[in-house]
């Protein structure tokens, strides 16, 4: 019974998944802003040199 009641208590466990939410909140908000300036720069600037090619 100690080891049900101790195991209740212990917020550790709570912890590393609040953690894993946060690191994964963070991945997610890196993708989209890598996604958009990788969409940006296409369209802005690299296909832009590449129309300056001959036979593009």
């Amino acid at each position: 019974m100690k080891t049900v009641k101790r195991f209740l208590r212990c917020e550790s466990g709570a912890t590393a998944i609040e953690y894993a939410v946060m690191a994964g909140g963070i991945a997610v908000a890196v993708a989209v802003v890598v996604y958009e300036i990788g969409s940006t720069l296409n369209t802005n600037y690299f296909a832009r040199i590449a129309s300056a090619f001959p036979g593009q």
